[in-house]
């Protein structure tokens, strides 16, 4: 699968959070987050392993019991059935690969 830059096909996650599927195969998807200043996102976990990336901005996350501060060029793994939320505390865009597959975050 190849996906070209496209600013349409955003999804609101929480207030002041949208995500949008960029690429996925059979064993991964990768999904881009935008996060605006003072926006939280909820507490929650899944059985995916979820690897991220932040491209851009400053935000807390909080992956189990651990609080990290993470600024642009930062990466992280979140094991399957972890809990994990963030805060986000600049505009930032996190890039992030689940596996496997969330069904949830297929297109169409």
């Amino acid at each position: 699968m190849f996906a070209t830059k496209e600013e349409s096909g955003y999804i609101p996650v929480a207030e002041g959070i949208t995500r949008k599927t960029l690429v996925h195969g059979r064993n991964t998807l990768m999904t881009e987050f935008v996060l605006k200043k003072d926006a939280v996102l909820p507490a929650h976990w899944h059985p995916q392993e979820q690897t991220g990336y932040l491209v851009s901005g400053h935000m807390f996350l909080t992956i189990g019991g651990d609080v990290y501060e993470v600024r642009a060029g930062d990466s992280w793994t979140i094991p399957g059935n972890v809990e994990h939320h963030a805060t986000i505390i600049t505009d930032s865009i996190a890039v992030e690969v689940f596996s496997p597959v969330r069904e949830d975050y297929l297109p169409g």
